[in-house]
């Protein structure tokens, strides 16, 4: 297993860094999906995109028409291969790879999202990306949250599981996501059916928590629910000198809306978060706005605080409207539910991962503390009787996610492909476990000495 990974070390390297040096936003990853279905179509894969890979209407937030042709041809300009980009029209960027095997066996399914953020990426020669000259292209476009390393890694199990088809059965489902940023990509994949009779699914994030190399978080937990919403207030523009009074001022009453959705009161039965994100409006110092719009976000410890929450934003917003006499259009661009891993699953996991050379610790759980719209995917596969994880591969950050600093040690690849391998191979061997298995968690981590 060891010497298949190293076989491909470079190579994972290069996935990561081509991927980070063309990043691309939710729904309009072209190029990496391309490069995505060009891969796994040579190791062998049924490869699936469109509407078939995900339910147009399931889609969330996704760009306008124009926006979508425009990052088109600039996927096509930088190496994009035309004929999947025709296939992936109108931001279907999903990507399946699924591979049938002859033998009977579970059907298994992995997750790996593949969207960068809207982040100007530090050009400074202390980052690593641009000392190794694969820093981003594109002006404000970054992979700031290991997403690139997501898809390298996702393209190393699929080669590697290629080569080993006569210990598998059963079917394999490597699901390649779009527009994890915003929650809104993976819900389509589950409404196109892709989730339905797994027995056991996988999925993992590079660092947050979990900031060491060799460290691997086998079951995360504590996903916050979350909304993410779009609003726009329509006033009535006039001259700010001469006829003030005939104006409606949707400037000020988005600005209103940002200070009072920040002093939403917290919740007693748990965690709650708000965020504006951004605020646009007007067009001249001495113009009244006609318009403005605002970006924001609420999280909650439970979908139900969440729903409390967005409750809250949307009386908020409709009633500052009213109150400074202008007409507001709100949208719900993104969405995910709370959700838990198995944790029957850790004695597995543990067991399996602590075979890695290169893993020095294995922690059975962590929450996470943050949203990720593969709760979807996690409540699906429970629903009907399978067991799902979401793990952390660790990682040293020179900075957090979502900054302009942010990079990850590239040897966690290798680590990523290596677990998710190990645990295909083992769960062919697994019995399914009841709904209430009586199995006793360690409280704390396995670790090497």
């Amino acid at each position: 297993m060891v010497d298949n990974v190293n076989q491909i070390r470079q190579k994972l390297i290069n996935y990561r860094r081509d991927f980070h040096e063309f990043p691309e936003m939710g729904w309009t990853e072209y190029r990496t999906a391309s490069v995505v279905a060009n891969e796994l179509e040579r190791f062998g894969y049924e490869v699936i995109v469109g509407e078939r890979a995900a339910n147009s209407g399931s889609r969330m937030g996704v760009p306008h028409q124009e926006i979508l042709l425009e990052h088109e041809k600039r996927a096509i300009e930088n190496g994009a291969d035309p004929e999947w980009v025709n296939k992936m029209a109108g931001g279907q960027t999903t990507v399946i790879g699924r591979l049938k095997l002859d033998k009977p066996g579970p059907v298994i399914a992995l997750r790996f999202d593949m969207d960068a953020l809207p982040i100007n990426e530090n050009k400074s020669i202390k980052h690593f990306p641009v000392q190794k000259k694969f820093n981003s292209s594109y002006e404000g476009l970054m992979h700031a949250c290991g997403h690139d390393g997501h898809v390298a890694i996702g393209l190393g199990v699929a080669e590697i599981i290629s080569h080993q088809q006569e210990l598998l059965g059963g079917e394999i489902r490597l699901l390649f996501q779009p527009a994890e940023e915003g929650t809104r990509g993976a819900k389509s994949i589950v409404d196109a059916g892709w989730l339905n009779g797994v027995d056991y699914f996988f999925s993992a994030h590079i660092g947050f928590q979990s900031k060491k190399l060799g460290e691997v978080v086998a079951t995360v937990g504590g996903f916050y629910a979350t909304t993410k919403m779009d609003v726009t207030f329509y006033g009535i523009a006039s001259h700010a000198g001469q006829k003030p009074e005939q104006g409606k001022n949707a400037l000020l009453a988005a600005a209103a809306a940002t200070l009072h959705l920040h002093s939403i009161t917290r919740h007693s039965d748990g965690v709650t978060r708000i965020n504006v994100g951004n605020l646009y409006g007007g067009t001249g110092r001495n113009i009244i706005a006609d318009t403005a719009s605002l970006s924001l976000e609420t999280r909650g410890e439970s979908t139900e605080l969440n729903e409390f929450m967005k409750t809250e934003a949307i009386r908020i917003i409709e009633n500052t409207a009213k109150l400074y006499d202008v007409s507001v259009k709100w949208e719900i661009v993104g969405e995910a539910p709370g959700a838990k891993s198995n944790e029957e699953l850790i004695p597995l996991i543990q067991k399996e991962i602590t075979k890695m050379q290169s893993v020095k610790s294995v922690i059975p759980y962590m929450d996470f503390n943050a949203s990720d719209d593969v709760v979807y995917m996690l409540n699906e596969v429970q629903k009907y009787g399978g067991m799902g994880t979401y793990m952390l591969f660790g990682s040293p950050l020179p900075a957090g996610h979502h900054q302009v600093l942010f990079d990850f040690n590239e040897e966690v690849l290798g680590i990523g492909v290596e677990a998710f391998v190990r645990l295909i191979l083992a769960s062919q061997k697994w019995q399914k476990l009841g709904n209430k298995p009586n199995v006793i968690i360690q409280a704390e981590s396995t670790t090497k000495q």
